[in-house]
């Protein structure tokens, strides 16, 4: 990275100033060097963040606003900045993975989310979705895990993982995953769904908001059902 290649270039030549025209002692060098390098690390890396954060706010702004092409562009624009700084390539990766995802261009999807950033959890568990989808249960497994060790403090992961295990018929592993879960997060959805799977029924994601939904593990017919029964609900209560 160049901003590692920079503090380092910048550590070496306080070095060799010191030793020319300061002093010959190796300790007081070797710490003067040592804090050069770490300012000037401090200072690119705070620098190359503050320009992708901003583009990452303009993506969001455009996905606000349906230009969701526009925000891929946006995104992708901010590849200049990774080799500045690690993880910037992954984070806009997830990033445009996300957004393809969202709108079900999953085959447009999977090329991105694969070369995404692990500790983002949501776009790690659609790529884990998409090899469920597409049939390769390990992969998927594998992924998952990686979701998990990265935010062991993230029920939603927990349960988009347990569902999908569900979903592949392995209900005990999709309970133990909840078991998991709850000791980590001692979440009552996770415990309310991991009660439903034992007594034989299917989770209810419903308690995770609109947050499950961008999952797409629900048909579009059932989303819209539930919508509509909300509606049908809210009209009731003015009524009366």
């Amino acid at each position: 990275m160049l901003n590692i290649l920079i503090s380092l270039a910048c550590s070496a030549l306080t070095a060799a100033l010191m030793v020319r025209f300061v002093t010959p002692n190796q300790w007081i060098i070797m710490v003067v060097s040592a804090v050069v390098f770490a300012v000037v690390f401090i200072l690119i890396t705070r620098i190359v963040m503050k320009k992708v954060g901003a583009l990452m706010e303009v993506a969001q702004k455009d996905m606000m606003a349906n230009r969701s092409d526009k925000a891929i562009t946006e995104l992708k624009s901010g590849m200049k900045y990774g080799p500045w700084q690690i993880y910037v390539k992954q984070q806009i990766n997830s990033q445009i993975g996300t957004i393809h995802y969202l709108k079900r261009e999953f085959k447009e999807a999977t090329p991105f989310l694969e070369k995404g950033f692990v500790r983002n959890w949501v776009s790690t568990s659609m790529l884990a979705v998409t090899y469920m989808k597409k049939n390769k249960p390990t992969k998927m497994v594998e992924t998952f895990g990686k979701a998990v060790s990265g935010n062991r403090k993230e029920p939603m992961v927990y349960a988009v993982y347990a569902f999908c295990m569900d979903r592949i018929g392995e209900r005990t592993k999709a309970i133990e995953i909840l078991k998991k879960g709850i000791a980590k997060t001692s979440d009552e959805r996770l415990q309310e769904n991991m009660a439903l799977l034992e007594a034989g029924k299917k989770m209810k994601m419903k308690g995770f908001g609109d947050m499950w939904y961008q999952f797409h593990l629900e048909k579009q017919g059932a989303i819209i059902k539930k919508q509509t029964k909300a509606m049908t609900g809210r009209r009731k209560q003015v009524l009366r």
